[in-house]
């Protein structure tokens, strides 16, 4: 089923590792524009993780060992990874910081996402926060989608989500990313942001990737409707990401057309 979810998968993800974002992205003000968008998709991720950890996993006391040990260790290997990972100066990091480290190198501005994590640590509901926000409509649409999945409560959903949305996908597509956006860049502007898409390609194409098909395999099972649903919400999720790829390009190239006239 996971070779059939695949196959059926792949006109989205050529269209998502082909996208003709990456050859746009030429000026540091591009890049900008870029990053600016795409820290949502990093920081999102660890709400589709950590919803497995509550739901595969132990985090309650008392204590006591829960489902298959294989995916506990999936799930915790990857936390660790996300969050404490070894940053480009060997300190431990989260990715997520290292993204926004490498926002700060590119110049590009952090004030939309600490204005949504300020609400969020506030205690707001999450799509209260969403809909009142004036991030565009690509980003809004996307965080929807994986917040409604994270919400759903049901693990094979969330673990297709995370899996063929994400660490199924990165590999492939954060290469095509690095691949042409370096080109337009000096190594040394580049290397805060090629560190953070680097250690994902790494992670995720030799580990964490295969691990979670073998995750999303087991919590399907034999049912019919769990591997239809897997499919839905992998497509769904595929179809965000391209959505907010196009939503960057529109930008960019409105930008451009500005700068131009």
């Amino acid at each position: 089923m996971i070779k059939e979810i695949n196959e059926s998968l792949e006109p989205l993800t050529k269209k998502l590792i082909d996208h003709s974002l990456y050859k746009k992205i030429s000026t540091p003000e591009q890049l900008q524009i870029f990053m600016e968008h795409h820290v949502f998709a990093v920081w999102d991720f660890m709400s589709l993780l950590t919803a497995l950890q509550e739901k595969l996993t132990k985090t309650t006391n008392p204590w006591l060992p829960v489902g298959n040990p294989e995916t506990r260790y999936l799930i915790n290997e990857i936390v660790l990874a996300e969050e404490t990972d070894i940053n480009i100066n060997g300190k431990r990091q989260s990715h997520f910081e290292m993204y926004l480290d490498a926002m700060t190198a590119a110049g590009a501005s952090k004030k939309k996402i600490e204005n949504l994590l300020l609400q969020v640590n506030h205690g707001t509901d999450i799509f209260l926060i969403i809909a009142a926000s004036k991030l565009p409509i690509s980003i809004k649409l996307f965080l929807k989608n994986t917040f409604e999945v994270v919400y759903s409560e049901q693990p094979h959903k969330i673990a297709a989500a995370f899996t063929f949305g994400r660490e199924g996908l990165i590999p492939n597509m954060f290469s095509s990313i690095i691949e042409k956006v370096q080109k337009n860049f000096p190594e040394e502007d580049l290397s805060l942001f090629k560190y953070y898409f680097d250690r994902h390609i790494e992670l995720d194409e030799d580990e964490h990737g295969p691990m979670a098909y073998k995750m999303v395999s087991e919590l399907c099972g034999k049912d019919p409707d769990k591997w239809a649903d897997a499919k839905r919400t992998a497509e769904t999720s595929l179809k965000s990401r391209l959505e907010l790829w196009n939503g960057i390009e529109a930008e960019i190239e409105a930008e451009t057309t500005v700068e131009c006239a």
